[in-house]
């Protein structure tokens, strides 16, 4: 065999480089927040892959059996590379764009906002409020870099606390860490002041630069910081929702984030309960002081706005209801849900969730276990948390609150590794329930994972009563517990279902928006891959779906790939789940006012597997003059 100079043996410390050639790394966004596309990045040395490129182009002059391969190897690797760079840099700035446009509000609405802040309250200051979140944000991100939330537990909802703490037991279980580094806050801005009987809400708009990077679950906080500061940086923008009682006055000694309890000014440095030693009051609950209740990106910030059926009604009986409590409740609900599927451990909801509800979770985990199969979790992150309506049945009160999330989840095989999976936007609807005639309790607030007899927080102990005063939970007697949670399409078509039997005429679907449009496009793929095979026809109809609604195409194979396993199940076909999906393909179609002949096509592809090729017709022929929204929206 040939010999080889001895400088060709220099290549051995590029050979690590190749993969990276061929798979760029993806970034979390500091504090899990990584709804949707989130922030990407690609690693790599580009001197050393010049110096590489040098060698090779040698080893191709001087030895081409060897060389040509290995150098066109490269040069369609980097080529991969720089395409996927594009792409990923295309949407950081279309997300930034986006979050640029949702978060931008003029100088005499935030004038018009602080004046009605002093004028409640005559001693706030704007930049010491700005001064206290720049604080905050940093500590966030440090207890969140070293996996110990403990240190700001008294900062944040219960919702925010327990969202934050499943995303990291979701990131230990798959074994990765997050990394980051040289964090700083560029610009903070007031967007938004929502003004209710029950809260005064101030939204912050942070602008942030880090490096950030996934790494190992076992490498030290060291060996992590070290791994991120290789990163190049990137910038980010979250909004910041705090909540205060109105009435509550600034005070410089009543400050909790100077270490003093905001309803007595004894010094207070935290604690499981939050509840202060010398005065009880429960620190986090909002009612003293500011408290963060929400973490939202800003490409998928929503100005607040319209009305809600049936709170206005219910606010008669119980006034001191209000959607900030009863969407941090549900949030505190979701991620329990979550946790209890991550956990396969349905103690997890046993206190929050009916025992109805308890016992279906469990029926549908002792299902997976019994077929060697488990559902898997990543990246989970919250978009939105909305009210939609409140109502009654018979002698319990309702509430519909829609959740939109995304991750990459579906089912997998247990002791095998979970397939690749694209990023799904998810749209589902809880509804929670209480006795009617049961009243919110003043002095918990947005402290939501509490006892509501005698107040002590929640525990994981598996038992549907409390562990203090033994007070029933799960029945909703005097808080509000989950009692369903249905996709959009199962909550869309249950309650159509209630209006045809009324009389009512169909409504249309409202326009889907970015995050619609993808999870429409996945459940196409899935329905399309549930019967083992995707034939070309169908391929290339998702490939027009997927670049006319702006899907990216790798995502949509990921997709195929995953199959009926992307979801928890698959519509029905026939049903009116899947008459409520197909509507909703209608409305997307005629976004702009006509359905050429691949639109057609596709639709006649996907009422085929809805097993409604009958009703497609139909649903034409309704063409809305404007887009409406869908029951309960």
């Amino acid at each position: 065999m040939m010999a080889l100079p001895r400088w060709i043996h220099r290549l051995a410390p590029f050979v690590p480089l190749l993969p990276l050639v061929a798979a760029p790394a993806l970034a979390r966004v500091g504090s899990g927040e990584r709804y949707q596309s989130g922030r990407e990045s690609s690693g790599g040395d580009d001197g050393a892959l010049f110096d590489l490129l040098f060698f090779l182009v040698r080893i191709a002059i001087e030895y081409p059996c060897v060389g040509v391969p290995l150098l066109l190897l490269f040069v369609v690797g980097v080529w991969y590379v720089k395409r996927q760079e594009g792409s990923a840099s295309t949407r950081k700035a279309l997300d930034a764009a986006e979050a640029q446009r949702r978060t931008t509000v003029s100088a005499r609405d935030a004038e018009a906002w602080v004046q009605a802040l002093t004028k409640r309250d005559p001693a706030f200051d704007l930049m010491a409020f700005f001064d206290r979140t720049r604080r905050l944000f940093a500590e966030v991100q440090e207890a969140w870099f070293r996996r110990e939330l403990e240190p700001v537990r008294r900062f944040l909802s219960d919702a925010t606390f327990r969202r934050l703490s499943t995303q990291l037991a979701i990131m230990r279980r798959n074994g990765v860490r997050d990394a980051i580094a040289d964090l700083q806050v560029l610009d903070l801005q007031l967007i938004g002041l929502e003004q209710t009987p029950a809260f005064d809400s101030v939204l912050v708009r942070i602008k942030a630069q880090l490096r950030d990077d996934d790494a190992p679950a076992s490498m030290s906080d060291d060996e992590a910081r070290a791994l991120a500061k290789k990163r190049q940086p990137e910038t980010f923008t979250e909004v910041w929702t705090f909540l205060r009682r109105p009435g509550v006055a600034t005070d410089p000694a009543r400050d909790l984030s100077q270490g003093a309890c905001p309803s007595c000014g004894a010094p207070f440095t935290g604690g499981a309960s939050n509840t202060c030693e010398y005065c009880g009051a429960i620190v986090n609950s909002g009612q003293h002081d500011w408290v963060l209740s929400e973490i939202t990106q800003g490409s998928e910030h929503e100005r607040p706005g319209g009305t809600i059926d049936g709170l206005a009604e219910a606010r008669q009986a119980d006034p001191e209801l209000g959607t900030e409590v009863l969407e941090d409740r549900a949030a505190l609900l979701f991620w329990s849900w979550v946790d209890a599927q991550v956990a396969d451990d349905v103690s997890r909801v046993v206190k929050v969730a009916t025992p109805e509800f308890t016992e279906r979770l469990k029926a549908d985990l002792a299902a997976l276990a019994a077929s060697g199969r488990q559902k898997v979790f990543f990246e989970c992150a919250v978009g939105a948390v909305n009210t939609l309506s409140l109502g009654q049945a018979q002698d319990r009160q309702l509430a519909h609150v829609e959740l939109r999330w995304s991750a990459r989840t579906g089912i997998a095989q247990k002791g095998q590794r979970p397939p690749a999976l694209p990023t799904v936007p998810q749209r589902w609807v809880f509804t929670l329930t209480r006795t009617l005639g049961a009243h919110t309790p003043r002095d918990v607030g947005v402290s939501t994972s509490r006892c509501p007899s005698c107040r002590a927080p929640l525990s994981d102990n598996g038992l549907p009563t409390c562990e203090f005063c033994a007070a029933p939970l799960s029945s909703g007697a005097h808080d509000w517990v989950l009692t369903e949670a249905l996709s959009w399409e199962g909550f869309i078509a249950r309650r159509g279902a209630g209006a045809r039997r009324a009389g009512a005429a169909p409504q249309a679907a409202r326009v889907p928006d970015r995050d619609e449009r993808e999870r429409l496009v996945y459940l196409m793929a899935a329905m399309a891959a549930s019967d083992g095979a995707v034939d070309a026809k169908e391929r290339a109809l998702l490939k027009l779906c997927a670049e006319r609604w702006g899907v990216p195409w790798a995502n949509v194979e990921l997709a195929l790939e995953a199959g009926p396993n992307l979801f928890d199940r698959l519509i029905s076909r026939g049903s009116n789940e899947a008459e409520s999906f197909l509507r909703e393909l209608v409305q997307m179609a005629l976004v702009d006012g006509k359905i050429d002949r691949k639109e057609r096509k596709l639709l006649e592809a996907a009422a085929g597997h809805l097993g409604l090729a009958d009703r497609l017709e139909v649903l034409l022929r309704e063409r809305p003059a404007a887009a409406g929204k869908a029951p309960g929206s």
